[in-house]
Protein backbone atom coordinates (compact mmCIF):
# COMPACT_ATOMS: atom_id res chain seq x y z
CA UNK A 1 0.00 0.00 0.00
CA UNK A 2 1.16 3.65 -0.96
CA UNK A 3 2.30 5.23 2.66
CA UNK A 4 -0.44 7.26 3.89
CA UNK A 5 -0.73 10.55 4.88
CA UNK A 6 -0.71 11.72 8.64
CA UNK A 7 -3.05 14.07 8.72
CA UNK A 8 -3.09 15.76 12.50
CA UNK A 9 -5.88 17.91 13.35
CA UNK A 10 -4.83 20.21 16.47
CA UNK A 11 -5.33 23.58 17.64
CA UNK A 12 -2.28 26.26 18.87
CA UNK A 13 -1.61 26.08 22.13
CA UNK A 14 -2.87 29.00 23.48
CA UNK A 15 -4.07 29.49 26.71
CA UNK A 16 -8.20 29.46 26.57
CA UNK A 17 -8.31 27.18 23.50
CA UNK A 18 -7.28 24.22 24.27
CA UNK A 19 -7.61 21.95 27.48
CA UNK A 20 -10.59 23.89 28.66
CA UNK A 21 -11.92 20.99 30.43
CA UNK A 22 -8.72 20.35 32.18
CA UNK A 23 -7.74 23.75 33.13
CA UNK A 24 -10.58 23.87 34.89
CA UNK A 25 -8.96 21.93 37.45
CA UNK A 26 -5.70 22.88 37.16
CA UNK A 27 -5.57 26.44 35.59
CA UNK A 28 -4.71 27.56 32.02
CA UNK A 29 -1.48 27.78 32.18
CA UNK A 30 -0.63 24.67 33.70
CA UNK A 31 -3.36 23.25 31.11
CA UNK A 32 -1.72 24.79 27.94
CA UNK A 33 1.83 23.52 29.19
CA UNK A 34 -0.07 20.11 28.91
CA UNK A 35 -1.21 20.58 25.37
CA UNK A 36 2.37 22.08 24.29
CA UNK A 37 3.88 18.99 25.66
CA UNK A 38 1.25 16.79 23.97
CA UNK A 39 1.35 18.19 20.70
CA UNK A 40 5.18 18.03 20.09
CA UNK A 41 5.12 14.30 21.38
CA UNK A 42 2.19 13.79 18.59
CA UNK A 43 4.18 15.76 15.97
CA UNK A 44 7.55 13.52 16.73
CA UNK A 45 5.69 10.21 16.43
CA UNK A 46 4.16 10.91 13.29
CA UNK A 47 7.28 12.29 11.69
CA UNK A 48 9.21 9.54 12.96
CA UNK A 49 6.41 6.88 10.89
CA UNK A 50 6.30 8.40 7.63
CA UNK A 51 8.86 11.16 7.44
CA UNK A 52 7.85 15.12 7.77
CA UNK A 53 7.11 14.88 3.61
CA UNK A 54 3.90 13.08 4.66
CA UNK A 55 2.82 14.86 7.33
CA UNK A 56 0.57 17.63 7.29
CA UNK A 57 -1.20 19.64 10.50
CA UNK A 58 -4.91 21.32 9.88
CA UNK A 59 -4.57 23.93 12.78
CA UNK A 60 -6.81 25.97 14.90
CA UNK A 61 -5.25 29.27 15.91
CA UNK A 62 -1.51 30.94 16.19
CA UNK A 63 0.73 29.08 16.84
CA UNK A 64 2.76 32.13 17.00
CA UNK A 65 0.47 33.27 19.81
CA UNK A 66 1.26 29.49 22.02
CA UNK A 67 3.52 28.17 24.51
CA UNK A 68 6.72 26.98 23.06
CA UNK A 69 5.83 28.29 19.63
CA UNK A 70 9.69 28.13 18.06
CA UNK A 71 9.89 24.64 19.44
CA UNK A 72 6.98 23.58 17.72
CA UNK A 73 7.52 25.47 14.73
CA UNK A 74 11.05 23.31 14.48
CA UNK A 75 9.46 20.36 15.14
CA UNK A 76 6.71 20.79 12.28
CA UNK A 77 9.27 21.50 9.76
CA UNK A 78 8.79 20.13 6.13
CA UNK A 79 5.50 20.00 7.13
CA UNK A 80 1.93 20.73 5.34
CA UNK A 81 0.42 23.59 7.63
CA UNK A 82 -3.38 24.60 6.54
CA UNK A 83 -5.99 26.69 8.60
CA UNK A 84 -9.26 24.51 9.77
CA UNK A 85 -12.28 25.37 8.20
CA UNK A 86 -15.94 25.15 9.06
CA UNK A 87 -18.00 25.34 12.18
CA UNK A 88 -18.42 22.40 13.84
CA UNK A 89 -15.32 19.56 14.23
CA UNK A 90 -16.81 17.02 11.89
CA UNK A 91 -17.12 19.75 9.43
CA UNK A 92 -13.56 20.86 10.17
CA UNK A 93 -12.34 17.25 9.99
CA UNK A 94 -13.88 16.53 6.33
CA UNK A 95 -12.42 19.85 5.31
CA UNK A 96 -8.94 18.71 6.38
CA UNK A 97 -9.45 15.15 4.93
CA UNK A 98 -10.35 16.54 1.54
CA UNK A 99 -7.06 18.50 1.05
CA UNK A 100 -5.67 14.86 1.41
CA UNK A 101 -4.61 12.51 -2.04
CA UNK A 102 -4.60 8.82 -1.25
CA UNK A 103 -5.22 7.09 1.96
CA UNK A 104 -4.95 9.14 5.55
CA UNK A 105 -4.16 8.56 8.86
CA UNK A 106 -6.17 10.94 10.89
CA UNK A 107 -5.15 11.48 14.47
CA UNK A 108 -5.47 14.08 17.23
CA UNK A 109 -3.35 15.75 19.68
CA UNK A 110 -5.01 14.13 23.14
CA UNK A 111 -3.11 11.22 22.88
CA UNK A 112 0.57 11.88 23.54
CA UNK A 113 1.37 8.19 24.07
CA UNK A 114 1.11 6.95 20.91
CA UNK A 115 3.94 5.88 18.49
CA UNK A 116 5.19 5.44 15.49
CA UNK A 117 4.76 1.79 15.51
CA UNK A 118 0.69 2.50 16.35
CA UNK A 119 0.34 4.94 13.41
CA UNK A 120 1.82 2.33 11.33
CA UNK A 121 -0.34 -0.18 12.64
CA UNK A 122 -3.82 1.92 12.22
CA UNK A 123 -2.49 2.89 8.62
CA UNK A 124 -1.58 -1.54 7.88
CA UNK A 125 -5.15 -2.43 8.98
CA UNK A 126 -6.21 -0.27 5.73
CA UNK A 127 -5.17 -3.65 3.84
CA UNK A 128 -8.01 -5.61 4.58
CA UNK A 129 -10.43 -2.71 5.24
CA UNK A 130 -11.48 0.53 3.99
CA UNK A 131 -11.40 2.13 7.16
CA UNK A 132 -10.04 1.77 10.44
CA UNK A 133 -11.28 3.17 13.15
CA UNK A 134 -9.63 3.36 16.49
CA UNK A 135 -11.39 3.74 19.57
CA UNK A 136 -10.78 6.12 22.50
CA UNK A 137 -11.88 5.02 25.97
CA UNK A 138 -14.47 7.45 26.46
CA UNK A 139 -16.33 6.32 23.59
CA UNK A 140 -14.60 8.34 21.07
CA UNK A 141 -11.82 8.10 18.84
CA UNK A 142 -7.92 8.84 18.56
CA UNK A 143 -7.40 7.47 14.74
CA UNK A 144 -9.20 7.31 11.71
CA UNK A 145 -7.41 5.73 8.62
CA UNK A 146 -9.31 6.18 5.25
CA UNK A 147 -7.92 4.11 2.24
CA UNK A 148 -10.29 7.01 0.64
CA UNK A 149 -10.25 10.86 2.42
CA UNK A 150 -13.55 11.51 0.75
CA UNK A 151 -15.35 9.54 2.91
CA UNK A 152 -14.29 11.81 5.49
CA UNK A 153 -17.19 13.64 4.45
CA UNK A 154 -19.71 10.95 6.59
CA UNK A 155 -18.01 12.91 9.94
CA UNK A 156 -20.24 16.15 9.32
CA UNK A 157 -23.26 14.93 10.88
CA UNK A 158 -21.75 12.89 13.48
CA UNK A 159 -21.97 14.11 17.00
CA UNK A 160 -18.39 14.63 18.44
CA UNK A 161 -16.89 14.17 22.07
CA UNK A 162 -19.65 12.07 23.21
CA UNK A 163 -19.76 8.68 24.98
CA UNK A 164 -21.25 7.83 21.75
CA UNK A 165 -19.10 8.70 19.01
CA UNK A 166 -17.44 6.17 17.70
CA UNK A 167 -20.44 3.87 17.35
CA UNK A 168 -21.79 6.96 15.88
CA UNK A 169 -18.58 7.08 13.17
CA UNK A 170 -18.86 3.96 12.57
CA UNK A 171 -22.57 3.27 11.75
CA UNK A 172 -21.49 6.70 9.56
CA UNK A 173 -18.74 5.11 7.58
CA UNK A 174 -20.40 1.69 7.32
CA UNK A 175 -23.75 3.38 5.84
CA UNK A 176 -21.18 4.05 2.83
CA UNK A 177 -20.56 0.81 2.33
CA UNK A 178 -17.30 0.80 3.89
CA UNK A 179 -15.78 -2.24 5.47
CA UNK A 180 -14.54 -0.94 8.91
CA UNK A 181 -12.23 -2.48 11.42
CA UNK A 182 -11.30 -1.28 14.79
CA UNK A 183 -7.58 0.01 16.19
CA UNK A 184 -6.06 0.02 19.21
CA UNK A 185 -8.05 1.39 22.14
CA UNK A 186 -6.21 4.18 23.57
CA UNK A 187 -6.90 6.93 26.32
CA UNK A 188 -6.91 10.35 25.48
CA UNK A 189 -6.52 13.48 27.66
CA UNK A 190 -9.35 15.94 28.51
CA UNK A 191 -9.94 15.65 31.85
CA UNK A 192 -7.26 15.66 35.33
CA UNK A 193 -8.00 11.74 35.98
CA UNK A 194 -6.87 11.10 32.84
CA UNK A 195 -3.66 13.08 33.32
CA UNK A 196 -1.68 10.08 35.40
CA UNK A 197 -2.40 7.39 33.31
CA UNK A 198 -1.44 8.59 30.19
CA UNK A 199 1.74 9.79 31.83
CA UNK A 200 2.60 6.78 33.27
CA UNK A 201 1.84 4.70 29.77
CA UNK A 202 4.21 7.00 28.11
CA UNK A 203 6.75 7.89 30.68
CA UNK A 204 9.58 9.48 28.45
CA UNK A 205 7.79 11.94 26.99
CA UNK A 206 7.18 15.92 27.42
CA UNK A 207 3.60 15.04 28.28
CA UNK A 208 4.78 12.92 30.97
CA UNK A 209 7.64 15.69 32.33
CA UNK A 210 4.86 18.20 32.24
CA UNK A 211 2.26 16.03 34.05
CA UNK A 212 4.05 16.15 37.33
CA UNK A 213 3.52 19.96 37.04
CA UNK A 214 -0.09 18.84 37.27
CA UNK A 215 0.24 16.75 39.95
CA UNK A 216 1.97 19.87 42.01
CA UNK A 217 -0.86 22.18 41.35
CA UNK A 218 -3.80 19.41 41.97
CA UNK A 219 -2.61 18.88 45.41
Amino acid sequence: MTTPTLLLVAKAPVPGLVKTRLAAGVGETVATAVAAAALLDTIEACTLAVGPDRCRLALSGDLAEGVRADEIRTALAGWTLAPQRGDGLGERLAHAHSEVTGPVVQIGMDTPQVTPDGLLAVADGLGAADAVLAPAEDGGWWALALRDPSAANALRDVPMSTSRTYAATRSALEALGLRVTAGERLRDVDHLADVAPVAAAAPSTRFAMTAAEIARVAR
